[in-house]
């Protein structure tokens, strides 16, 4: 009796989300890693990460965020429109030495809302070989 309830919930969960699906908000990233390789203390820290709306509804990027004040992420203000492509930019601080590995949380209204993208990399000493 059991068996037959769950899967009686479990197919008209099914035909509602065939209804539902009129129209979402998708987010595919051309890559969702950044590789700076080794890069020389000062030296520009920006990079960008680009985006498609694969979905059929406007996609709106409500919050971006990093893992670390030396990384300062920008999301585009306006949605994006269907078949669009956008842009995250990542500002990185190459004053500091050392390994890089940042995560940058982007929330927006797509069927997956959440996406973590990746920043890796060295910042080298001037002069450092």
């Amino acid at each position: 009796m059991m068996k037959r309830t769950v899967l009686m919930l479990f197919v008209g969960l099914l035909s509602l989300g065939i209804y539902a699906q009129d129209a979402t908000a998708k987010i595919e990233f051309k890559s969702e890693t950044i590789d700076y390789g080794e890069i020389s203390k000062g030296s520009d820290g920006i990079r960008v990460f680009e985006f498609t709306n694969t979905g059929t509804a406007p996609l709106v990027i409500s919050n971006v965020r990093s893992s670390c004040g030396c990384t300062i992420p920008k999301k585009p203000e306006e949605p994006i429109l269907p078949g669009k492509t956008g842009q995250i930019e990542v500002k990185y601080d190459t004053n500091r030495i050392g390994p890089i590995r940042k995560a940058i949380t982007v929330t927006s209204n797509a069927d997956t809302p959440t996406k973590v993208l990746k920043i890796k990399g060295t910042v080298k000493a001037e002069g450092a070989k």
